[in-house]
């Protein structure tokens, strides 16, 4: 028992990490927060818009700023912004992903901000479903989204492990940065050049795990 208690677990963000999202999907996903915005605060597109960004930088979730603000019914918001009915024409296959993940040793687990029922379906279209044991999504972090504190505690306690065990894969700085705090290995997903020295790894890409020593 010993041996699994320190076994690597792998805890990967969803959207523009294991796939990418902002090509199709996060543009439409952008437009239907702001159109509900616009519609439950009464506020015109450019007004709605710059508070979806306002409480996306302040937050790391529009989601967040609009239940503490607003009392907006979390689960009616999620509902009405992920329906994406196109989705299986939105995600873009990753050759080798399914491959990559079958060839980590430890625990694999995704963490992530979107919905549990949008999540399912998007790793159901990359094929990759069965290579996690758990989909911890915003409603198993009780709406404490990335890079709140109380959401990884929340994620460590249900996982029964210490943040020392777990590498966190993620594009968010934020939530890289709470990554760290807790004590987690760190890997950015991203093209840029520099990383901040809360960032243990950068990788262009995910697949790139690969040949990464850990």
């Amino acid at each position: 028992m010993a041996q699994q208690s320190h076994a690597k677990v792998w805890i990967f963000d969803l959207d523009d990490t294991l796939h990418n999202a902002s090509a199709h999907i996060f543009p439409m996903m952008n437009q239907a927060m702001t159109q509900y915005i616009m519609e439950s605060l009464v506020l015109d597109e450019i007004a709605a818009h710059r508070l979806r960004q306002h409480y996306w930088r302040v937050y790391g979730a529009t989601l967040k700023g609009l239940m503490r603000h607003h009392g907006a019914d979390p689960h009616h918001f999620l509902n009405e912004t992920h329906k994406l009915d196109d989705l299986p024409d939105m995600v873009l296959a990753v050759k080798r992903l399914r491959h990559m993940l079958n060839s980590l040793i430890g625990r694999k687990l995704v963490f992530t901000n979107a919905p549990r029922n949008y999540a399912l379906r998007v790793l159901a279209l990359l094929g990759i479903s069965d290579c996690f044991e758990l989909v911890f999504s915003v409603e198993s972090t009780k709406f404490h989204a990335k890079p709140s504190v109380r959401g990884f505690q929340l994620l460590l306690k249900t996982i029964k492990v210490k943040a020392s065990d777990c590498i966190m894969l993620e594009d968010n700085l934020a939530a890289l940065m709470t990554a760290k705090r807790l004590g987690m290995k760190t890997i950015w997903i991203s093209k840029k050049l520099q990383k901040p020295n809360f960032v243990d790894y950068r990788l262009t890409h995910v697949l790139a795990l690969t040949h990464l020593q850990l």
